[in-house]
């Protein structure tokens, strides 16, 4: 593979533009770049989650199970950003998301089931999963905003869906293999009027 870089700066985004696969030019404000911006921001919390999930795996050997599970995503993340800047390349498919499903629902057998609603905590490796789900829901909405001017595919709504949900059961799945405690949302009393 030659080199696919050879500069860092191009000085061809200083008037407010950028430029897609196909050389069209659009605003950096554009939905489009916004939606490869979440999609980004999400790829780059999955990445420390997972540098700081290795790094426990001495000490809780079974993390290194939602390493392995995890990882793939970020390739596929990577990918999906392709497809923003070039459309034709269409790499996200139903298979996908089949696979998030399994591996939520992998994971949600082995969990209590909830009954309280859970706070980001009880571990900064569990606070990191949940920051990703929160990246994943705001890269939903982005992609969610572009499809109301340019129409996504449904596989790729649907598969961008259910990241946040994968995040959710992976904090989940991480306190039970840490033995942290899930920290539980307590309802405050209701102002006296």
């Amino acid at each position: 593979m030659g080199h696919r870089i050879s500069k860092v700066y191009t000085k061809t985004g200083d008037d407010g533009l950028s430029g897609l696969a196909d050389g069209s030019r659009l605003p950096k404000s554009h939905p489009r770049f916004e939606a490869m911006g979440a999609l980004d921001l999400l790829n780059s919390q999955l990445g420390l989650l997972l540098a700081q999930l290795q790094q426990e795996t001495a000490a809780h050997p079974e993390l290194q199970q939602v390493v392995d599970a995890l990882a793939p995503w970020q390739h596929i993340l990577f990918d999906l950003g392709g497809e923003l800047a070039m459309p034709q390349y269409q790499v996200v498919q139903q298979g996908h998301t089949a696979q998030l499903e399994q591996q939520i629902d992998q994971w949600t057998a082995l969990l209590p089931p909830l009954k309280d609603f859970i706070l980001p905590g009880g571990s900064i490796l569990i606070a990191q999963t949940h920051l990703c789900r929160c990246e994943a829901r705001t890269a939903e909405r982005r992609c969610q905003q572009l499809h109301k001017l340019e129409p996504m595919r449904a596989e790729v709504l649907a598969f961008v869906n259910r990241l946040s949900d994968l995040f959710f059961v992976a904090a989940r799945i991480i306190a039970l293999h840490q033995g942290c405690a899930e920290v539980l949302w307590q309802a405050q009393p209701a102002p006296q009027a």
